[in-house]
């Protein structure tokens, strides 16, 4: 049986009862829509933040979208992120029309390197969304700082970053508003596509409620600025609302599997020349992804292939090198330490129900191979 880097299976067995009353309990509800499902779940996840306001949306890029909108970025303003993410944060920047700039990330723990924001701020910088990438967060200080310093918005990605924390605060918490992915994969992982976007803003939370609904506000088929149909399922939401009591154990289990890899792969790590995670001070990583990195990976991938394991690599291509991304003018080597992870790091299997033994065979398979390089 092949060892993948994520599957939801055995959790679905433990879950399925109250997976099935959550369908039961919107099917009999009598509204399919923007109903009580997703009112409650918008109400319980920014109260998990101990924010006021969720707006739960169809999917994270679109959260991204709508958030960038909701603060006003638009055609013409240029936002600072990273190449070193999934290609639809930068897909969601384009999608409203402003321009990504890209800044590296750090060697250590493959965040945005902040000391080299500055930097990249120019007249039309408007906004700067940090990617909290693979479970812990960005140092949010020098980005907060900046952003003060440049009167600009900052919008967090938070797709990867569930219950994560920075000196105390939660992510999500710490801009003029956050964005999250409910994709199957995530920490807090919905049973399809959905998403959504916390602030403490009134004013941005009825901009967002506007954007995923048309642009209408109260009176239907009134449109009052063009907006999206963006809003989160019924069903959905009540997987996540059922879901979201789990999410310390979710998180537990996964940290519990990542000291399990850095007992395990401590010492043959410094003489194999694997590099594993570091986390931040002051960070609490949820472990989203367990990240490691070898200046042969592609050997090592082959080699744990013909032990039937399967990994992925989060990312292969930066973003700056897509051919979609070309006109912007950050071509290869410009962003040195994002293409070198891009061609080094790669991901073990990594959630919360994953098997002892399957846990054991990663472990001992990547030991022999590491040994034998």
């Amino acid at each position: 049986m092949t060892t993948r880097v994520w599957d939801y299976l055995s959790e679905y067995e433990n879950e399925r009862d109250d997976l099935f009353d959550a369908v039961e309990t919107v099917f009999g509800s009598g509204q399919l829509v923007l109903g009580a499902s997703v009112a409650g779940f918008e109400a319980e996840f920014a109260g998990r933040h101990g924010l006021d306001h969720c707006v739960g949306v169809d999917n994270g890029t679109n959260a991204v979208v709508l958030g960038l909108e909701a603060l006003g970025v638009g055609p013409g303003d240029e936002v600072i992120t990273v190449s070193n993410t999934a290609a639809p944060t930068v897909v969601a920047i384009d999608a409203v029309g402003a321009t990504p700039v890209f800044v590296d990330v750090r060697e250590d723990d493959f965040l945005m390197d902040t000391d080299r924001l500055a930097a990249a701020v120019t007249d039309r910088t408007r906004a700067i969304v940090p990617v909290h990438l693979y479970g812990q967060c960005v140092d949010m200080d020098p980005v907060l700082r900046v952003a003060r310093a440049h009167d600009l918005t900052v919008l967090e990605d938070c797709a990867q970053a569930h219950g994560a924390r920075y000196h105390g605060r939660t992510a999500g918490t710490m801009g003029a508003a956050a964005a999250f992915s409910f994709y199957p994969t995530k920490v807090l992982g919905a049973y399809g596509d959905g998403g959504a976007v916390i602030t403490d803003s009134a004013e941005t939370d009825r901009a967002l409620r506007r954007l995923r609904y048309y642009g209408m506000d109260d009176a239907y088929y009134v449109v009052s600025t063009p907006g999206h149909n963006s809003r989160l399922d019924e069903v959905q939401a009540e997987i996540l609302r059922r879901k979201l009591t789990r999410l310390d154990a979710y998180i537990e289990g996964r940290r519990r599997v990542a000291r399990r890899y850095e007992e395990a792969l401590r010492d043959i790590a410094v003489d194999g020349g694997l590099m594993l995670p570091r986390t931040r001070p002051g960070n609490e990583h949820v472990y989203y992804l367990y990240v490691v990195r070898h200046p042969q990976r592609d050997l090592v991938l082959e080699e744990l292939r013909r032990r039937d394991i399967s990994l992925n690599v989060s990312y292969p291509w930066p973003v700056h090198t897509m051919e979609g991304f070309r006109h912007l003018g950050q071509s290869e080597g410009s962003l040195a330490v994002t293409e070198r992870l891009a061609a080094e790091i790669f991901s073990l299997p990594m959630y919360p129900s994953l098997p002892r033994d399957r846990q054991d065979h990663v472990i001992e398979s990547l030991r022999e191979v590491l040994a034998k390089l």
